[in-house]
């Protein structure tokens, strides 16, 4: 790592530089030694908050390579300090670059890959540091790291395809906005001033329209300040624990995206325990993981509780049982079969494939319905209030010809 530093000499004098160290502690001593007074010292490389949180990321997609690249150089038997080294300098993602980097002066000064990962957990999720830590407990971080991939695939693809089939009807339904605004504050008040001045009859389907455009000309400001509002609420709201229960409770709750995220949760539940069961992570163990990465906070309730259940005693499809209104009775009952028959991780494995195949169908469905659905919506609405105003004018043309 590069170090940022300012020391006073021993004449006095305050000078500044950089100097490449393996950690602050380490360029601290280097400067101590040689008869330096240090002021201040920081990472070079710091970037700011704006840069990591928006510019920075490592994508899904870059984990999944990098496991595959991890597991093809281990089965070559090339060392872990070697590989990941190897691995940093072939990054094109700047964090997993500089991330890689340091868990390679991590190992290189006697940590465990895992112990490693752990201090970064901004790029690799509690999940990918325990299944780590189990490779290196059972000796097969070979395997681990080819059944990483495979996982990350499996969840990239899925998510991906759910979230590519909300965007549609999302850009759909903000142009639909869009266009109406223009609409009502731009185009009718200009066609409505032809209308009034003809001083003929009005039509009450145009009275609305022209009442509405003159309501959003003249506070339109105010309802743009109550949805800059609501929006900042709702942000404010998921900030907090009650607040992302509510939001993700509703999320649950909606007509037909509710079953589609329920899907995707249970899906993911099935397929994170069976990845780390699979592993030989304990039972106990594998449900607070999943808990913290399933991505819905109602879930994340049932699998902690669920967990306290079974670290009481109980069975994980009795755990279940009393969250029936969220969890199906299909699922319960086959997590039943496999504890009885010592198979629940071939069980586990067969619902996520089978959740998965349900998540695909439902956003095939979806799209499929969406598409026609809102384009005649955006059409017959637009359709609609150009009429009320061009039939009017029509009528004028008409009587002045």
């Amino acid at each position: 790592m590069l170090f940022k530093y300012k020391v006073i000499d021993n004449k006095g004098e305050t000078k500044e530089g950089t100097i490449e160290a393996v950690n602050q502690d380490l360029a601290i001593a280097s400067l101590q030694r040689r008869g330096l007074v240090l002021v201040s010292i920081q990472d070079a490389e710091k970037k700011s908050f704006l840069e990591m949180t928006v510019w920075e990321r490592v994508p899904a997609k870059d984990l999944v390579i990098f496991s595959r690249q991890i597991a093809t150089l281990f089965e070559a038997q090339v060392s872990a300090l070697k590989a990941f080294n190897l691995l940093s300098e072939n990054a094109e993602n700047k964090l997993l670059k500089r991330q890689l980097a340091q868990v390679a002066q991590d190992i290189q000064a006697g940590s465990s890959i895992s112990g490693a990962l752990a201090k970064h957990k901004d790029v690799f999720s509690n999940f990918y540091i325990n299944m780590v830590k189990a490779g290196e407990e059972s000796g097969k971080l070979t395997e681990t790291f080819n059944f990483l991939a495979e996982y990350l695939d499996r969840q990239y693809a899925l998510t991906s395809k759910t979230k590519n089939a909300l965007i549609y009807p999302a850009f759909v339904i903000l142009t639909f906005f869009a266009v109406m605004g223009l609409m009502f504050t731009m185009v009718i008040p200009k066609l409505s001033e032809i209308i009034k001045e003809s001083g003929q009859d009005i039509p009450v389907y145009t009275k609305v329209v022209i009442g509405l455009s003159d309501f959003f000309v003249h506070y339109g400001i105010f309802v743009l300040i109550f949805l800059v509002g609501l929006g900042a609420y709702v942000y404010s709201l998921s900030r907090k624990e009650k607040g992302q229960i509510y939001l993700d409770s509703l999320k649950l709750s909606a007509p037909a995206f509710g079953k589609l995220y329920r899907k995707l949760y249970l899906a993911r539940i099935a397929d994170n325990l069976e990845t780390m069961l699979a592993s030989g992570i304990p039972i106990v163990r594998s449900l607070e993981i999943t808990g913290d990465v399933v991505g819905s906070r109602t879930y994340q309730e049932i699998i902690k509780d669920a967990e306290s259940s079974v670290k009481s005693g109980s069975s994980l499809s009795g755990a279940l049982e009393k969250h029936n209104d969220y969890i199906p009775q299909i699922m319960i009952q086959m997590i039943k079969v496999g504890e009885e028959t010592g198979a629940l991780s071939n069980i586990l494995k067969t619902l996520s494939n089978f959740y998965r195949r349900e998540v695909n169908d439902a956003v095939d469905t979806l799209v499929g319905l969406i598409e026609p659905v809102m384009i005649v919506f955006l059409g017959v609405s637009v359709g609609i209030l150009l009429s009320s105003v061009l039939i009017p004018i029509y009528n004028i043309a008409s009587g002045i010809s």
